[in-house]
Parts: C-alpha cells; sequence; structure tokens
C-alpha cells in the first residue's frame, strides 16, 4: 500500500443524514473528493444564507446538500438501469462526481453573496474551475464529470439529472431545506420521482403515473421560494448584509484600517472577476481559503469600528436587528421614498447621499416553473412524450410559468418610533 494513503475498504464511509437515513460513500475516488479542503469547505458554507435569521434551524450546510445529492443520483442511476437504460461505470463515475461539486464554487453564505465576493463569475463557473484544477491535481479524472456538468456529454439526459427542472439538486435542497426550516410544505416524495425516471431519445422523462409527485414538486417549489427563499426578513438581512460588505470595501479602498481575514482583504480590497481568475490561477486556491467564518469573524470585529455606518449594520446583524420591509404588487412612490431617506439622514445624522447604505428598495421575483426551455416531460403508456403543462389536470402553466415580482423597501426599524441614532 502506498504510503498516507488509505486502505479502499476504509474508504467505503457510511454518513448518518438526517433525511435519508444512512448513505454509503459509492467508491474510494469519492471518498478522496470528499476528503480534498476544497470540498471539505462546504462545512463552513451556510445553504440557506441567512435564513436561520428567520428560522433558527436552517443551519444546514452545502456539504449536506451536496452528499444528500449524490444520495439521490445514486439512486436514480440505479432506477434507470434496472429500467434497461444504459449507462456505463465511467458515466456512473462521472455524474456522481459532477453533482457532489456541483456547488463546490460558492461564496461564502451561498446565494446571499453571489456577485459580491467576485463579480461576473457565477457559482456555476467557480464549480468548474474547481473540477479543473482538482483535475490538474489528478485528484481523479474529472473528463467525464466536467462533460456532464457543463452539458457537452452526449447523454442528455445525465445533464439534466445534475441541472434541469426535475434535477437531484432541486430535489435535495428542496426536501433538506424543509426539514431543518420546519417548513411542512416544501416536502416532496424524492423516492416516488425517482422511481418514476425513465429516458425517451435523448432526455429525461416521468411515467405518467408519477405526474401527481411531479405536480407537488412543482407546487413545493413555488411555497418554498415564496415562504422561505424570498421571505421578506431574509431579503431585509441579506441587504444589510450586501451593503456592509459595500461600505468596508469602500472604506478599504479609500485607506482606512479595516480588519479582514487575509482571504477576504483579497476580494475586498480588489475589484475580482471572472478574468482575474484566468490571468491568476492562484485566486482559486485563496477563493477556497474564504467561507462564513471569514465574513462573520470579520463582521463581529467592525461591530466596535470608528465608522458608524459599517459598526451599525455590524451590530445590526450580530444582535438580529433587522431593518423593517414593506412588500408590495407596484412600486414605492418615489417622494414617499425620498422622504424616509431624509428622514434617515436627519436621525442618523449622516449626508443625504450615504443612505443608501440604510434605506434600500428594489425588486423580487419567481417563476415556478419555466416550459420555454426546459420542459418538465411526460411518458404517457403509449409511448408520446408531452410537456406536463399539456397533460396535468392540477396545474394551471399558464399561472405557474408567470413571473411574480414584487417590490421591497427596507430601512432600520427604529426609524419611526423610538430614538434612532447610531
Amino acid at each position: 500500500m502506498e504510503t498516507g494513503k488509505l486502505p479502499t475498504s476504509n474508504k467505503r464511509k457510511i454518513f448518518n443524514d438526517p433525511v435519508y437515513g444512512f448513505i454509503t460513500i459509492p467508491d474510494e475516488t469519492i471518498f478522496d473528493i470528499i476528503e480534498h479542503p476544497y470540498f471539505q469547505r462546504l462545512r463552513r458554507i451556510m445553504q440557506l444564507g441567512l435564513t436561520h435569521l428567520v428560522y433558527p434551524g436552517a443551519l444546514h450546510t452545502r456539504f449536506h446538500h451536496s452528499l444528500g445529492a449524490m444520495f439521490l443520483m445514486n439512486k436514480a442511476i440505479s432506477t434507470l438501469r434496472l429500467k434497461g437504460i444504459r449507462i456505463s461505470k465511467a458515466e456512473e463515475q462521472g455524474a456522481l462526481m459532477a453533482i457532489l461539486l456541483h456547488d463546490i464554487g460558492h461564496s461564502p453564505f451561498s446565494h446571499t453573496l453571489e456577485g459580491r465576493i467576485v463579480h461576473d463569475l457565477s457559482h456555476e463557473k467557480l464549480s468548474l474551475l474547481f473540477m479543473q484544477e482538482l483535475h490538474r491535481q489528478k485528484t481523479a479524472d474529472f473528463s467525464e464529470a466536467m462533460e456532464i456538468f457543463s452539458g457537452s456529454h452526449p447523454n442528455k439526459f445525465l445533464h439534466q439529472l445534475v441541472s434541469s427542472q426535475l434535477d437531484v439538486d432541486r430535489m435535495d435542497f428542496l426536501k433538506r431545506d424543509s426539514f431543518y426550516t420546519g417548513v411542512s410544505e416544501g416536502v416532496i416524495n424524492t423516492e416516488r420521482i425517482i422511481d418514476m425516471l425513465n429516458v425517451a431519445g435523448d432526455g429525461l422523462v416521468v411515467e405518467a403515473k408519477g405526474i401527481y409527485s411531479i405536480e407537488k414538486f412543482i407546487v413545493a417549489r413555488r411555497l418554498m421560494y415564496w415562504q422561505v427563499y424570498l421571505h421578506k426578513t431574509v431579503i431585509a438581512a441579506e441587504k444589510m448584509l450586501t451593503r456592509l460588505l459595500e461600505r468596508a470595501r469602500w472604506l478599504a479602498a479609500n485607506g482606512e484600517d479595516l480588519f479582514m481575514t487575509p482571504a477576504l482583504s483579497v476580494f475586498l480590497k480588489n475589484d475580482l472577476n471572472g478574468s482575474d481568475f484566468s490571468a491568476d490561477p492562484g485566486l482559486l486556491k485563496t477563493f477556497a481559503a474564504l467561507d462564513d467564518y471569514d465574513v462573520f469573524a470579520s463582521v463581529k470585529v467592525w461591530t466596535t469600528h470608528p465608522d458608524p455606518i459599517l459598526s451599525f449594520l455590524s451590530n445590526a446583524l450580530v444582535v438580529r436587528n433587522i431593518f423593517h420591509i414593506e412588500l408590495q404588487n407596484a412600486s414605492f412612490d418615489p417622494e414617499a421614498v425620498q422622504k424616509i431617506r431624509e428622514r434617515v439622514a436627519e436621525s442618523y445624522r449622516i449626508p443625504l447621499d450615504l443612505t443608501d447604505y440604510l434605506v434600500y428598495t428594489d425588486i423580487i421575483s419567481n417563476k415556478a416553473y419555466n416550459p420555454y426551455t426546459d420542459d418538465i416531460r411526460i411518458l404517457q403508456k403509449n409511448g408520446d412524450v408531452d410537456g406536463i403543462g399539456s397533460v396535468s389536470e392540477q396545474l394551471s402553466v399558464a399561472i405557474l410559468s408567470h413571473v411574480v415580482t414584487k417590490y421591497y423597501l427596507c430601512y432600520p426599524k427604529n426609524l419611526f418610533t423610538g430614538n434612532p441614532a447610531f
């Protein structure tokens, strides 16, 4: 046995997952990937960002989710093989590796800071960069995994299992997020959905007798977005954190002495984007050292910083003094927003142009289902394949595919009550 290497028998570990029960690591290659520091970083990335400030149980991580998605992928491949779909060992391995690493490129606090730490570089693109780097390090052969992940693999259904409107990623996060938040509206029957999967032509389909489970899946996704992912208090907390980091970035750019962890310092003191990662391969290693702990440790230190805006926002997040937020279906009256800005400027004794750090207006939107780009297809008993919208008796695809947009206005909670001040 090579020095420093664990024997194969020691790599078939079992995880006790609260959602699915026991999850077995399929083989030694997957074990080595899970053990890699890049993947272990996901233990320090919250799955739902700041959602735990609303749902206290939502403290699960991207590590949990990635293992769960791998478990469902393993089940999906076994199901398809039993139905006569040819999937080679290399394709199976590639699909497991692709789904295991599909979220490895997430920034701290997941979607909360996407595009804020690195501009113009999505977590999917960063995940692909990580796969390329792991391939270069000879951790494993990621050729098949990268083809499946990017959608260039000839077997389209393998990519659809990783990324589509009915992928194992969505199946896991709906069931897992429902479990940890306690929001029962997100509960779906993953076993039933996977049992009903099949392949027709070159694409993933659902057998007709599984249509009710798919209808429940689509409705659950819609409800979870408005009740959890786009909960108004979560939106307010996320905006506070992004504005806080913008203030820290501005202060650092203007020569202010500001505590930051080394990894966070690189990304806040430099306006980095995708081209910088291409020019400097070492940036990926620095990004791999950045997680939730870097951000929140810095935020805690900033609670005593002399800059009143930075310390105010930092304190508010640390003690959960989340800003007041109003939601409505129409845009807010500009004059009313301006009066709030003036009130904030007066109460907190700051110039009007700095009220952007304390008053936020924007929109949030959600579409439960998009039948035009990636339709969920139903395999009828006679062999015909139709989009779910044309065969479902329970769902109105016209309604579900409609983009629901809400406008919000956010400002300090005690602005009109108590004594607002820094």
